[in-house]
């Protein structure tokens, strides 16, 4: 008899949801190594590469369309609709697509992370399915009332796939989920650093003492942030992992260009570092070694960055994303877990960080330290299901 196998279909939206399925199928594999796992996503296959320790069959294909981004402050409600809808009208065939493949496959669970489609195939091929999330893709679109009006079936094919799985494991900050007939809480998946502060800077020749920001906006890159002007910051040393000045696009795996990557580097001022992020991986660190070494971390909120933030005692300092209704909840809860503050955009682009960052690392420690070992809780919850002994 063969064994177990569960499939992960991974939204392609941004990089968080890969990052924490990743931690899942890591922990997964180490504490049942017999259970097979594939992934569907059309997220790109390098961000799996970089840490994934766990064998996987790759079934690429996009499972939604999650939202538009223009950058990663600025989003496109209209057009994040309108491909929504049109991805949705198929749904049913796509998810009769995709049961035979999982039947072909031998498959014996589907864990969805959290496109509907994942939900639906599972239901068509007779197969059980888990939910796992921090939101639901209804709950953030139910957020354009006008850009739905021409769409009035979108969020209602949403909710019939949702109500397909067997339960749903929900991450804190976030929120819909009511279409799941049964909702579990979890902990924190979090990317947790196993290196201290002082090797991770000495290894990548960061100042020893001295306030150092690491600034991280992501896949969809942020492209206007005047380096320069960072120049008359007092105390503070910002690290950047690619060029965000620069475009990610072109031939590059990742997106970009190899010249993107590096222009304008020699031109940065003293109190700006950069660090390839391909060398990083090579010797054996991760990015949430980096998040470690630093005092704060200059980004938009996301529930992957907050996690790791959360989980390596890390100072946050956050701008605004957009008509985003998961940024309101973030912000209402990030208080809770972690040392954080604003800087609004125009602050955020001229290089006017300062005050901010002074105000944010003036503040107390948060009142609250949550679990963070949800990839552990949710694994032995996927052994469970399977009826394997971890």
């Amino acid at each position: 008899m063969s064994s177990p196998l569960v499939v992960f279909y991974v939204s392609g939206h941004g990089f968080g949801h890969a990052s924490r399925d990743i931690e899942v199928i890591n922990a997964l594999h180490a504490a049942t190594p017999d259970v097979r796992i594939a992934v569907r996503t059309s997220a790109p296959r390098w961000l799996f590469d970089l840490t994934l320790r766990a064998p996987v069959t790759w079934l690429p294909a996009e499972c939604d369309t999650g939202v538009v981004q223009i950058d990663s402050l600025r989003l496109d409600a209209p057009e994040t609709i309108r491909r929504a809808d049109a991805f949705t009208a198929g749904l049913a065939d796509k998810a009769a697509s995709d049961a035979l493949l999982l039947r072909e496959l031998g498959v014996t669970l589907v864990i969805g992370d959290i496109p509907p489609l994942a939900f639906l195939a599972a239901h068509v091929a007779g197969l059980p399915s888990v939910a796992l999330g921090n939101f639901t893709w209804d709950w953030i679109y139910a957020a354009y009332p006008d850009e739905l009006a021409a769409h009035p079936a979108l969020l209602e094919r949403i909710r019939s796939a949702y109500a397909c799985a067997a339960r749903a494991l929900r991450l804190p900050l976030g929120g819909g989920f009511d279409a799941f007939g049964r909702v579990d809480a979890v902990p924190f998946i979090a990317r947790r650093s196993a290196r201290t502060r002082d090797a991770v800077r000495e290894r990548f020749g960061l100042p020893a003492s001295g306030r150092l920001v690491l600034a991280s906006f992501g896949g969809y890159g942020l492209h206007d942030i005047d380096l320069g002007a960072l120049a008359t910051l007092r105390g503070y040393t910002v690290v950047v992992t690619a060029n965000v000045q620069a475009p990610r696009r072109g031939d590059d795996p990742r997106g970009e260009r190899a010249d993107d990557r590096t222009a304008g580097v020699a031109d940065l001022p003293d109190t700006v570092r950069w660090i390839d992020e391909r060398a990083i991986y090579a010797a054996g660190y991760r990015y949430e070694d980096l998040v470690r070494a630093v005092d704060v971390v200059a980004t938009k909120p996301g529930y992957g960055i907050i996690a790791e933030c959360i989980a390596n005692g890390t100072a946050l300092l956050y701008t605004s994303r957009g008509r985003f209704v998961e940024y309101d909840v973030m912000v209402r809860e990030m208080p809770r877990y972690l040392r954080c503050g604003f800087i609004s955009n125009e602050s955020l682009y001229a290089g006017a960080w300062e005050p901010a960052l002074d105000a944010v690392l003036a503040q107390g420690e948060p009142p609250e330290q949550p679990r963070v070992d949800g990839a552990e809780i949710v694994a032995r919850m996927i052994a469970d299901a399977l009826g394997v002994s971890p």
